[in-house]
């Protein structure tokens, strides 16, 4: 289970500090699946790297029983300098699991031929979040993040993503952050809407909708 207690979150500017998250809470159980709406700048990534632990609350905390992803398809915690072996290596190593077993499965999935030896710094955007995702695949995570439509690649790509992700762990949690409503209708149980700050939980999908279109 993972709880989000009184969690804030402030940021410095130049007219003094800005409270993007403001007393939080909210509990996410073992397979659920849970959305979050917003506009834009109302918190959702930001909220998103707090449950991954990239970044801390300003203030409350987050209880993570469960183990938990990074944002799929994000590759800003890769070092450029390395190949893409290398990062997959290293990020095995963080998370304590084998890596000879995971190198077939990456390589095969990001289908980067020669690429995935050469440093990922000259990768396109495209490469980067095919290795990201594969990546994420062979990390036995207990929960999903999941910031934005995992729209990578093409048709085909996109479909072997589902797949992978929705179909062969289907018994994870999965925490979505989208403005895309058919997404979370399709693959959410309950949502959530943050608004100036603040998070307004609803038990459905269709409730937090409407909240979210007509606030």
């Amino acid at each position: 289970m993972i709880e989000i207690v009184n969690v804030s979150k402030h940021y410095p500017t130049r007219h003094g500090q800005v409270a993007v998250l403001q007393d939080i809470n909210m509990t996410i159980a073992p397979g659920e699946k849970v959305g979050i709406l917003g506009s834009n700048g109302a918190g959702k990534s930001t909220l998103i790297r707090l449950i991954g632990g990239v970044e801390q609350p300003t203030h409350g905390h987050i209880s993570r029983g469960m183990s938990v992803s990074w944002p799929l398809a994000f590759g800003g915690g890769f070092q450029g300098r390395l190949t893409g072996l290398d990062n997959l290596k290293f990020i095995c190593r963080v998370y304590g699991t084998p890596v000879e077993d995971k190198v077939p499965f990456v390589e095969d999935f990001a289908e980067l031929g020669q690429y995935f030896r050469e440093p990922i710094e000259c990768y396109s955007s495209g490469m980067m979040a095919r290795l990201a995702f594969a990546i994420s695949m062979v990390i036995d995570f207990d929960c999903f993040l999941i910031d934005e439509v995992v729209a990578v690649g093409d048709s085909r790509f996109q479909q072997k993503c589902h797949d992978e992700l929705f179909v062969k762990r289907k018994d994870r949690a999965m925490i979505f952050v989208s403005h895309n409503d058919h997404y979370i209708k399709e693959h959410c149980q309950r949502a959530a809407v943050l608004q100036a700050g603040q998070l307004h939980q609803f038990d459905n999908v269709d409730t937090a909708l409407q909240f979210y279109y007509h606030q």
